[in-house]
């Protein structure tokens, strides 16, 4: 089928010895593996950044009153505020509605939250906050915090991969897996539960042809 350029299916021709019939089964493959990632990566996204907005709501009520809003109150880099002054722009459609939190929430991508446990937010943010959002994950907050962001970066890379058709067949989405169930099982047993349920990343995976 020549609408399918020869560097576009070069990946999956390579991983098969140049098996054009088994390349193409390869390419519908990876079609279905991406949008089972990119519904694995929904869930995650939605769960992980209600519990940070959570512990990130309680911290500010507990540290600036009842009432205060950590989009005001967190110390967020320049490049952090500018993400949610636009993400509440958009909320509000540039001002012209009143701003619901939910909304703003909605607003933020998964990168936002990954950046929001990063190191330079150890101090300010995740030690007397953050962390709090991932609790049945390891005792010493350095390396909870390490891992969390990792998980993350790996969810956020992968996923990225996916959205934009990129080749995903040779990648061990089993540890991405295994990285989200992890992810998911310190923000909340239940959660972890929910996504196993709802995900078929693990059944796709199965019948990835070899």
């Amino acid at each position: 089928m020549d609408l399918v350029t020869r560097e576009r299916m070069g990946s999956y021709l390579s991983a098969v010895h140049g098996d054009l019939e088994l390349a193409f089964a390869r390419y519908g493959w990876n079609i279905e593996a991406s949008a089972s990632v990119i519904g694995l990566s929904s869930v995650v996204e939605v769960v992980v950044r209600n519990a940070i907005d959570r512990e990130l709501t309680a911290w500010a009520e507990r540290v600036h009153g009842v009432g205060a809003s950590w989009f005001d109150q967190a110390p967020l880099d320049p490049k952090g505020r500018r993400d949610l002054e636009n993400a509440r722009s958009r909320a509000t459609q540039h001002g012209r509605n009143r701003e619901i939190h939910g909304k703003v929430i909605a607003e933020l991508s998964l990168g936002f939250w990954r950046y929001l446990v990063e190191s330079r937010y150890h101090t300010s943010l995740w030690v007397p906050a953050v962390h709090r959002a991932f609790s049945d994950g390891p005792k010493d907050l350095r390396l909870r915090r390490g891992q969390v962001a990792l998980q993350m970066q790996q969810l956020q890379f992968v996923r990225n991969r996916a959205a934009h058709h990129e080749p995903i067949h040779r990648r061990d989405l089993n540890k991405d897996m295994t990285a989200a169930e992890g992810l998911m099982r310190w923000v909340s047993p239940d959660a972890a539960a929910w996504m196993a349920a709802v995900c078929s990343l693990r059944e796709v995976i199965a019948r990835k042809p070899r």
